[in-house]
């Protein structure tokens, strides 16, 4: 459990950076990504999962 935590805790970090340095940014980005097709967003998402996937496959000592 607090090897998760931790995890969790880490992805709030890497998370938070671009909100925290580039908030006018971020804004812009997130008026962007309203435009999107949902099915384009659906794609990226996914694409993301299984990146994380593999990275945790990888990272666990495949």
């Amino acid at each position: 459990m607090a090897f998760f935590l931790c995890v969790i805790g880490m992805v709030m970090i890497v998370e938070g950076i671009p909100y925290f340095a580039f908030p006018d940014k971020m804004k812009a980005m997130m008026a962007e990504i309203l435009r999107l097709p949902s099915a384009r967003l659906r794609r990226f998402g996914f694409v993301l999962m299984m990146a994380g996937l593999a990275l945790v496959y990888l990272g666990r000592g495949a």
